[in-house]
């Protein structure tokens, strides 16, 4: 009988793996280098905690789980995590006399959405995030998680582009547009297709919720303009003047654009993107989004959270987080041929058992310098080890039979080069390996 899996989860091969493991500790080193701890919550959360913090599109692709035993067909009030910020708010809330704030922690966890699979898009995936809580609010926060994410991409090799925007300069947009307050969920969600979809089909959408073309037009103005952030700012200023959320909003990412030119940056770009709105119900102040610079597949996002502890009963709390798609960065680094070989470095020719325990003290001493080997398990015919080297994409192999016994030497073959060489000691070898 033929077995498949659900339609949105994958099986992963041992070198698939290997670079999803790569990433993971790239980016947990990256996270622990700039003062993150990790936690670790349930992957499954009650529905109350869940439900209304996702709007209406995210309670409908969640995962809600059937009750057991006898009551197998009714819905229970539990469900798998649809993210991981939520069940850190409500960690935070639990554990608040145990937590010393500021508190920085991270996590790297598979979450669950039940939405339409295609590609980049699954139904279990990894989240990687970071976040800061606290009960006073610092604009630095914002910029820490920027250095962030340019450390981790740097080390990467992977070029990006940091979008950046602001709930309170949307909301300045839509009083300046005369859009009316009811539509103003609508407005911010066909703004955010605005890089995906473009102008045209961004107004179809719009006109079609009931936002006049006047509206549209008076914000469009500002998002077709291509200037520099400082000229930007300078218009959107003066154009936001009667709204002090506005304002404030223009404030806030100004202090955050200087402050990241002054320190600067590796290698990744921050922009001020007016369209970004994200989907998220709870951000309340700056929003991010993470895009390669040749793609505008989005592989990260995140924001300032001040209301979200509230729903859970705790008061006067500020958070800011990112959190970045595991998959869609594989996906992408994949695409662009961005990871390195990440094979075994070297495999050890089988001759037998007396021949092996020679060898052995070498396994041990290249493992102890970081070097991946493996010893091929059988005395197998030599040629089925070697081509067992080339199918796995291991450059070397080592060779100390009887002859190399006898003579102390070490032979060792470059698969890809199809060359041998004989060394006198493990040194010269090492030296060939690093």
């Amino acid at each position: 009988m033929f077995s498949n899996i659900p339609k949105g989860t994958r099986d992963f091969s041992s070198i698939e793996m290997k670079k999803r493991n790569y990433l993971i500790q790239t980016i947990r080193r990256k996270f622990e280098l700039f003062g993150f701890y990790p936690i670790e919550t349930p992957s499954i959360e009650n529905l109350s905690t869940l439900i209304g913090k996702y709007g209406e599109e995210g309670d409908s692709l969640m995962f809600k789980l059937l009750h057991s035993g006898n009551f197998l067909r009714k819905i229970s009030n539990k469900a798998l995590i649809y993210d991981l910020t939520v069940p850190f708010v409500r960690y935070v809330v639990m554990h608040q006399n145990e937590i010393v704030f500021p508190f920085k922690r991270y996590q790297i966890q598979p979450v669950w959405r039940a939405d339409k699979p295609q590609k980049g898009r699954f139904r279990e995936f990894y989240q990687c995030d970071a976040d800061m809580i606290s009960f006073s609010w610092s604009l630095w926060d914002e910029i820490e998680l920027i250095q962030l994410c340019d450390e981790i991409f740097t080390e990467l090799n992977f070029p990006i582009i940091i979008y950046i925007n602001h709930r309170d300069v949307l909301e300045g947009l839509v009083k300046m547009a005369g859009i009316e307050n009811h539509l103003c969920k609508d407005f911010t969600i066909s703004l955010d297709k605005w890089n995906k979809i473009g102008r045209n089909l961004v107004k179809k959408e719009m006109l079609k919720k009931g936002i006049s073309s006047f509206s549209f037009e008076k914000v469009a103005f500002f998002l077709d303009m291509e200037e520099n952030f400082y000229n930007k700012e300078k218009h959107l200023t003066v154009a936001l003047q009667s709204s002090e959320k506005g304002r404030k909003g223009i404030q806030d990412l100004s202090f955050i654009y200087k402050n990241i030119e002054n320190i600067s940056l590796k290698k990744a770009k921050l922009e001020w993107n007016l369209s970004l709105a994200r989907g998220m119900n709870y951000y309340t102040g700056t929003i991010l989004e993470i895009v390669p610079f040749n793609n505008s597949i989005s592989i990260g996002g995140g924001g300032r959270y001040d209301q979200l502890a509230n729903l859970f009963g705790m008061n006067n709390i500020s958070g800011v987080g990112i959190s970045l798609g595991l998959d869609r960065i594989y996906l992408a680094m994949e695409h662009e041929n961005l990871f390195q070989s990440i094979p075994s470095k070297v495999l050890f020719i089988n001759f037998g058992n007396e021949e092996v325990l020679h060898a052995y003290k070498i396994i041990k001493f290249l493992r102890k310098k970081g070097i991946s080997t493996q010893l091929y398990p059988h005395a197998d015919k030599i040629g089925k080890q070697f081509r067992y080297a080339n199918d796995n994409n291991i450059p070397f192999a080592i060779s100390i039979g009887k002859n190399e016994i006898d003579k102390n030497k070490i032979r060792m073959k470059n698969i890809q080069k199809r060359t041998e060489k004989e060394y006198d000691s493990i040194n010269d070898v090492l030296n060939q390996l690093t």
